[in-house]
């Protein structure tokens, strides 16, 4: 009989077709997206609305070009994609536009994307790695984590105005720096236990050069840029956190994976009503994992000193009030079948997890001690 070989998946490099960023990019938004239609839905949340109108509505000055905006509802779900994808048939749109947060622009592409539509994005805040990649979040309508929905290719175009971003409240761009904390090692995890990518492929190595270089600049440009964002000022170490938190951790995870970190997030969603901003659990969840994962004493405190120094959550109770139960039932939806905790070696249980965000927290306290 002839011999059998287990089929390793293609690598694959998913990116936006086109990445713009600069000072007052808006203003060259109807020149960039000029060649995907007439037909433009802005699905924008209140405060991306006042942000981001008026300089679209300048870019767009001399054209033929319609412009439909539509305020957001607040949550990536079934029933807000749907009310969205009425306003496109409806509106005989040819392009829609997300505008806003992670939520806002995870509505958008799923309404593109079922719609058969083009998908720009433009982000107001950085918040999360939402913008380049090439898959939505969807919640439950009461918030809790639904599910990933993957597309076949990622947006067309994004677009971020870095003066939006410099006057936009600072805790968006910590929470930024928080998410985009976990892209290196993440990826590190899932290529070490041979996982696919994100979206279901061979990790490629330029992933994980992205994602070791997202890494490197938040280390590099964290603290000058958050400065920047204090005094709603542009500079270069904000260009380059912008940078990083959107193009090099979002096209970074894409290509390579998430794995306890984000687990950890999902965990905690199911609670329901958490207040804690995506990115801020995502940078507690990235040292639980390193807990997981027992790595040196030096790393471990390398990324605790990075959190603390820019204002990312290095306890528990910086994320929320959980009860000994809460954490328990965090750990349990974090390590159920399909969870991307899967990809760290082992099988992780949800007696470790639980263990690991006990040690996780108590390394914590220890240095908020010994500050």
């Amino acid at each position: 009989m002839p011999r059998r070989f287990k089929m390793k998946k293609l690598r694959e490099m998913r990116n936006p077709l086109k990445y713009v960023q600069g000072r007052d990019a808006l203003l060259s938004f109807c020149k960039e997206t000029e060649y995907m239609g007439k037909n433009y839905l802005f699905v924008c949340s209140h405060s991306a609305y006042e942000a981001c109108h008026d300089k679209l509505e300048q870019s767009f000055e001399g054209t033929d070009r319609v412009r439909h905006y539509e305020i957001f509802g607040g949550i990536s779900s079934e029933s807000e994609i749907a009310r969205m994808r009425k306003i496109v048939e409806e509106q005989s749109i040819d392009t829609v536009v997300g505008v806003g947060g992670g939520s806002a622009v995870d509505t958008a592409k799923a309404t593109a994307f079922y719609e058969k539509k083009h998908i720009v994005i433009i982000p107001t805040v950085v918040a999360t790695d939402a913008p380049c990649t090439g898959l939505s979040v969807i919640y439950h309508d009461d918030g809790s984590f639904k599910e990933y929905l993957f597309y076949p290719t990622n947006p067309d175009c994004v677009l971020v105005d870095s003066t939006v971003i410099a006057n936009a409240p600072v805790r968006f761009l910590i929470a930024g720096m928080g998410d985009a904390l976990g892209t290196y090692f993440e990826g590190r995890a899932s290529l070490r236990t041979e996982s696919p990518s994100l979206e279901n492929a061979g990790i490629p190595g330029a992933g994980m050069v992205l994602a070791k270089y997202c890494y490197d600049n938040l280390k590099k440009y964290g603290e000058a840029a958050l400065l920047a964002c204090e005094n709603h000022v542009v500079t270069k170490a904000l260009e380059n956190i912008i940078e990083a938190c959107v193009y090099l951790s979002g096209v970074g995870a894409d290509n390579v994976n998430v794995a306890a970190a984000h687990s950890f997030y999902n965990g905690l969603t199911s609670l329901g009503g958490h207040s804690a901003p995506h990115g801020n659990c995502v940078a507690f969840g990235t040292l639980v994992q390193l807990c997981l994962e027992g790595v040196k004493k030096e790393e471990f405190e390398e990324v605790q000193d990075f959190c603390v120094a820019v204002g990312l959550p290095i306890t528990l109770a910086e994320l929320g009030d959980f009860s000994d139960a809460d954490l328990h039932t965090i750990a349990k939806n974090a390590c159920v079948p399909g969870e991307t905790i899967h990809n760290l070696a082992g099988d992780v249980t949800e007696t470790e997890l639980y263990d690991a965000m006990i040690a996780a927290d108590a390394l914590g306290k220890k240095k908020k001690g010994g500050c």
